[in-house]
């Protein structure tokens, strides 16, 4: 029988994130909330900020997102 490795607190079980307290994103350009993982939405980094896009506005700026204008441009 093969042993797992240990965490490095050794209590021997992995910690799983708290699902109940997880926040999914917010669409940051027309205020769309996601009711949980969305695959499909694009996420920018802007000024050092993450920000998260719906599907509707990413196609909507798809250009705008692959020249990499800050969503302000658009």
């Amino acid at each position: 029988m093969t042993s797992l490795p240990r965490d490095s607190d050794n209590s021997g079980s992995a910690r799983l994130p708290d699902t109940a307290r997880a926040q999914y994103p917010v669409c940051a350009r027309c205020g769309t909330r996601a009711d949980g993982p969305r695959l499909t939405w694009t996420c920018s980094v802007e000024n050092g900020v993450r920000q998260y896009f719906c599907d509707n506005c990413a196609r909507a700026n798809i250009r705008a997102i692959e020249g990499r204008l800050d969503s302000a441009w658009w």
